[in-house]
This record gives structure tokens, C-alpha cells and sequence, in this order.
């Protein structure tokens, strides 16, 4: 059996042995080489023609950032990000899988506890996703930058009485399909959306802003008990679950909880979706993007089974066509789309 060859990019010698030698315990990973920064990395990956590669974010000579940039420029990979969980590491992050990175790694706060199980299995799982990858297939329409919107405050006499929620679910490609449909929703939709991102906690804060730069619309991380707000965007803080609940007649307000994790995960998309449909909204919309593994087809076939309407992104856009298959399997699905043509799709279905 072939196996996947792997580049390591670290700056740290310690950090490139743990790795090497956590990826070299699995028998399909074979570790064809090591570099110390983007420059070296550049040179080995035309030499050892890599299937994937392990690049940290913070490196001197060439950091993580620009050498991700040239990869995709002149040699297109899967790459998986190396980060701190810092503030800044989540920003750097969230701008490396905008530039087309598959997956981030995040560093435990003790570089020591870098070599246990879960880690291990978790970074091996990740680079068997990331092999099976075509980055230079991987035809993303353009790249979002931040600009200068102002941002329309929502008609007040739209609060409370919402006519839409649109419940978004993702993981794997995640952050670059978010991009790719929040900044195209106009200011002023009579809606609401939830979106659960597979992600840990703080990370979902920085992807929160930098889609709120991105986009007319307000996006934040959502609070527990924060009534829901037309031409906002919701997005659940990694760790907790988020549900929606009645608050009074005509409102609803967001409850993040920390009960055990879905799937193995938390925050979930179907408990996010099932709290929707259980409350026998008929004025929801359930999207369905890129990830691996079955987390939120049941709650988009709980959403249909509501009278809402169902996008799924299509195979040939996704990162990963997980999710999004899984859904579609369930026969609950009203639209196939790529990953372009949803925000439009959504707002149509609005009434925008």
C-alpha cells in the first residue's frame, strides 16, 4: 500500500521530532522529510514532492503565512496548519485557511503534551482527510479581503418577529465556505442566521470577526441569553452547544449549554438544528457545507420535516463532501448547490 508522505515545517527541532515521530507510528504516514522554515520548505517540496504538508504559523525567515501563499501559488498541497492558542494564532489561522489551507492543528499550552493519544489520532485522522485532497482542483471562486462596510442597522420593527432563521452547519472548509457566503447576504435581510462551526474554544471568536469585517451583515460569537436580532449572525463559541429557545411570544433567545458532545463533537450542528425544528418554526432555512463525518443531517431532515427549506453544497466545492452527502443520502435536501450560488439562493427564499 502506498503510503501518504508527509513534509513537517517547524521551527522547533522538538516540535518536528514529536511529530515525526507520532506520524511514523501509523502505517499508512511515511515522514519523507523535515524543514525548519518556509524557505527550506519550499526546496524540499519540490525535491520529496510531498502529499502533505504540516506548516507552522510562526517561523522565521519565512513564516507560515507567506509560505502557505507560495505553496498555493506555485505548487498547490494540502496543508495543515501548526497554531498556538493564542489570540494572534487564531487570527493567523483564520487567514491561512482563507488562503487555502485544509485544516489547522492547534498546539497544547505544554509542548509536552503534544505526544498523547488523542493528539496523535486526532493529527493522523487529519493528514489521511487532507491526502485525499486535490488542492489544485480546489477551485474557490476568490478570495474575500476585509473592507470598510458600514453596516445597516435591522429594521426595529423586525425585532421579534423574525421571518426567517437560517441555521448554517460546517466543519472541515468550514471557515472558507462561511467566506464565501456571509459577506453576500445583504444588510437589511429580514433574517437571522446560527452557524456552528467545528472549531475550539477561541477560534470561533476570531473567525466571528473576521467574517464581521468581511460582511454587511453583523456577525458575532453568540452570548447565552441573547435575544435573536434580524441582519445578525450568530456563530457558537467552541465548547458549548447552542440551542434556541422561546422568549416570549413572538421572541427567541440563544442558551449554550456544555452537555456531553454530539458525535464528538461540541458545539454540534444537530443540536443546534434540532432545537430549531423542536420548537415548530416554519420559517427556517438549514444549510448544510463542507466536513467530515454525519453531524447535522439529521437535524437538516428534522428542519425539512418543518416545512423549511434545505440547501446542501455540492461535491464539487466541498473539502471534504461529508456533511453535505450524508444529508443528501437522507433524501430531506430541496438544494444541491456550490458554495457561490447559496447566498443568493438563501436571500431568494428570504424574499429578498
Amino acid at each position: 500500500m502506498k503510503k501518504i508522505k508527509v513534509l513537517i515545517v517547524d521551527d522547533s527541532a522538538f516540535m518536528r521530532k514529536i511529530i515525526t515521530d507520532m506520524l511514523n507510528l501509523d502505517d499508512e504516514i511515511q515522514v519523507v522529510g523535515t524543514a525548519k522554515n518556509g524557505k527550506e520548505a519550499m526546496e524540499k517540496i519540490v525535491k520529496l514532492t510531498p502529499d502533505v504538508v504540516t506548516l507552522d504559523v510562526e517561523m522565521p525567515i519565512m513564516n507560515g503565512i507567506d509560505t502557505l501563499q507560495l505553496i498555493m501559488n506555485e505548487n498547490p498541497i494540502p496543508v495543515i496548519m501548526i497554531s498556538s492558542i493564542t489570540k494572534e494564532g487564531a487570527e493567523a489561522t483564520l487567514k491561512a485557511l482563507s488562503y487555502g489551507a485544509v485544516d489547522f492543528i492547534t498546539k497544547p499550552s505544554s509542548l509536552f503534551k503534544m505526544n498523547t493519544e488523542d493528539i496523535a489520532i486526532n493529527v493522523t485522522e487529519k493528514i489521511k482527510i487532507a491526502a485525499k485532497i486535490n488542492s489544485a482542483n480546489n477551485n474557490w471562486s476568490k478570495i474575500v479581503q476585509p473592507v470598510d462596510r458600514k453596516k445597516m442597522k435591522p429594521d426595529s420593527k423586525l425585532e421579534g418577529n423574525i421571518h426567517k432563521i437560517v441555521a448554517i452547519g460546517t466543519s472541515t472548509g468550514g471557515p472558507r465556505a462561511l467566506q464565501e457566503i456571509i459577506p453576500y447576504v445583504a444588510a437589511d435581510i429580514p433574517a437571522s442566521f446560527l452557524i456552528v462551526q467545528h472549531m475550539p474554544k477561541g477560534f470561533t471568536k476570531s473567525l466571528a470577526e473576521r467574517l464581521n469585517s468581511l460582511s454587511q451583515i453583523n456577525v458575532k460569537e453568540a452570548e447565552n441569553d441573547e435575544i435573536i436580532k434580524p441582519g445578525y449572525a450568530y456563530i457558537a463559541p467552541g465548547n458549548f452547544h447552542m440551542k434556541l429557545i422561546q422568549s416570549g411570544h413572538l421572541t427567541h433567545k440563544i442558551k449554550l449549554t456544555t452537555e456531553d458532545a454530539v458525535s464528538g463533537h461540541r458545539p454540534s450542528v444537530d443540536m443546534m438544528m434540532n432545537s430549531l425544528a423542536d420548537l415548530g418554526l416554519h420559517n427556517l432555512i438549514g444549510v448544510i457545507l463542507t466536513g467530515m463525518g454525519a453531524d447535522g443531517a439529521e437535524g437538516m431532515k428534522k428542519i425539512k420535516e418543518q416545512n423549511g427549506y434545505t440547501i446542501a453544497q455540492d461535491e464539487n466545492t466541498c473539502i471534504v463532501y461529508g456533511m453535505p452527502k450524508i444529508a443528501v443520502g437522507l433524501n430531506c435536501i430541496d438544494a444541491i448547490l456550490p458554495i457561490n450560488e447559496i447566498a443568493a439562493r438563501i436571500m431568494k427564499v428570504v424574499g429578498v
